[in-house]
């Protein structure tokens, strides 16, 4: 939970509440409607995670494949380690293995080009972009009250 919030300090635009962030998280890592991988070595600590839910659009009933965030701490971000391509790569993985289209984009205002860069790599070209006002990623974002 501790890179999870770690992750909406980072990225978010808006306040976050660990306790929504439990009922996102605790059904992917029980596997229902979702799944919450990790990358770091097997006897050490987590350095990076992907939140995917099985969802929908709100014009279909079509289920997909949502990733709510991915992200790697910053003490373990580089491109010759490969940690974010990695998880990505998961992402099409699982997205296939489930059959469903997966829905996978960036929201942040920090060292975007080298990851829509890596996006772009892993997944072709960009299918739109995201526009905040009236915030920007890792700003306004402190613990609500629950």
């Amino acid at each position: 939970m501790a890179l999870a919030f770690q992750a909406c300090e980072d990225n978010g635009f808006l306040d976050y509440s660990p306790e929504l962030l439990v009922r996102e998280i605790y059904p992917a890592l029980t596997q229902d409607h979702g799944l919450f991988a990790v990358i770091g070595p097997a006897d050490g600590t987590i350095e990076g995670f992907v939140l995917l839910r099985i969802g929908h659009m709100f014009y279909s009933s079509r289920p997909c494949l949502e990733e709510k965030c991915l992200w790697v701490h910053p003490n373990h971000r580089g491109a010759k380690i490969g940690r974010a391509k990695r998880l990505l790569q998961f992402t099409k993985k699982a997205a296939d293995s489930l059959g469903l289209p997966l829905i996978i984009g960036i929201m942040s205002t920090k060292r975007s080009a080298g990851k829509v860069a890596l996006y772009t790599r892993e997944f072709g070209e960009p299918a739109g972009a995201f526009f905040l006002y009236g915030a920007a990623s890792g700003e306004n974002v402190k613990e609500e009250a629950t």
